[in-house]
């Protein structure tokens, strides 16, 4: 069903996506955090998280981890099993840290509309602009009460998508979000992959207005020490929409790196070089990339990367394949030429054929199958 919701055209799926709760900001293990959400009296706040997949549950595992003891973390996916997986889980060890149980900790959500209705700060992980446009769809639709009426009397409700999704999109989101007084709205999507997310060593590229609602210029400061919680760097990319567009000249970069990485690997190696020794020269030399240093595509050269476990975890085929794509409209859109492009995206639909769900390194086993001397020994794995 198609409808129009506060300003933008959203498709509903049959089926509402789950959301995490959220909260207020509060205090955090770094210095930069500070709880000022609120006048009241009350010094617990909830915090809420939407998607809980391979980016999403680290990150708010790690969410969990570093806020108060005495908050609560409502989440929501769909997945009803996986969010109660991570209430389970994540829960007794944050009971065993001291909290005053896993039921308190950690809730979980039926709906996004119910969540954000008791949330200061909503953090959303989504694959795609059709899951962030109905998440916001049932969110905004009827009009959201003010937070000051139903949670702090100082503090905007606050939205902060981390999901990769067209700057379009997005800011037609924020912009029906601000219109309908339903909160603020900022894009920060995150660089590192689940190996990041895992160790709270996240990028996040920041799209926010300069200045929020009162007009006090402290919207990105309000937003810099919640990422902080979850991620070691911040970076204000400029107004709604440009954290976006910085992710996807990112990756678009990491599209084309991964896919020259695993051609520079299976080249040496077909010459009869040692694996190990031509990554050590790679990465010493000005061909090195994080493609090649932290997910190098043979076994044996980075610790924890997913050629370690046959591929399996990471950034999966089909999601590379989708922020390419994104690249690829906002640059059609814009009138901007990308060469490369083409190529590299009927690279990534044919590796997918094969490869599905497995992380986008796995690019390397598809190019060494084709080769001429695909038939010799894959060392290093």
């Amino acid at each position: 069903m198609v409808a129009m919701r506060a300003g933008f055209l959203i498709r509903f799926s049959p089926s509402r996506l789950c959301m995490t709760g959220n909260g207020g900001l509060t205090g955090s293990t770094k210095p930069a955090a500070r709880r000022d959400f609120s006048a009241t009296a009350t010094t617990w706040a909830t915090w809420g998280f939407i998607g809980l997949g391979r980016m999403g549950y680290p990150m708010a595992q790690n969410l969990r981890a570093k806020i108060p003891e005495s908050d609560t973390l409502i989440v929501h996916d769909q997945n009803r099993e996986l969010a109660q997986k991570f209430k389970e889980e994540v829960g007794i060890a944050a009971a065993g840290a001291g909290a005053k149980g896993k039921g308190n900790a950690i809730e979980v959500s039926d709906g996004p509309r119910e969540l954000a209705e008791k949330s200061e700060v909503i953090i959303s992980v989504l694959p795609g602009p059709p899951h962030v446009k109905s998440v916001f769809g049932h969110i905004l639709h009827p009009r959201l009460s003010p937070v000051a009426e139903t949670v702090s009397a100082e503090t905007d409700r606050l939205f902060i998508d981390c999901s990769t999704i067209d700057p379009t999109s997005s800011t037609e989101i924020a912009n029906a979000v601000h219109s309908s007084s339903s909160g603020r709205f900022v894009d920060a999507p995150m660089s590192g992959g689940v190996v990041g997310a895992r160790a709270s060593t996240l990028t996040f590229m920041l799209g926010c207005p300069t200045h929020n609602s009162n007009g006090d210029g402290k919207l990105a400061a309000r937003v810099t020490p919640i990422l902080q919680l979850m991620g070691s760097k911040v970076v204000h990319m400029g107004t709604s929409g440009m954290g976006l567009a910085g992710k996807l000249a990112n990756n678009y970069l990491l599209a084309i790196s991964n896919i020259a990485t695993a051609e520079a690997m299976n080249l040496g190696i077909g010459l009869g070089l040692d694996p190990v020794q031509l990554a050590n020269l790679i990465n010493g030399s000005s061909g090195q990339c994080w493609s090649s240093k932290i997910n190098n595509p043979i076994k044996g050269i980075s610790p924890g990367a997913p050629a370690e476990r046959d591929f399996e975890g990471g950034f999966s085929v089909s999601l590379m394949k989708k922020d390419l794509g994104l690249a690829m409209k906002a640059a059609r859109e814009h009138g901007v030429e990308l060469e490369l492009a083409r190529r590299a995206e009927d690279v990534y639909e044919d590796v997918e054929e094969e490869e599905k769900g497995k992380d986008f390194s796995v690019v390397y086993r598809w190019l060494e199958g084709r080769s001429t001397g695909g038939n010799r020994s894959r060392r290093g794995r």
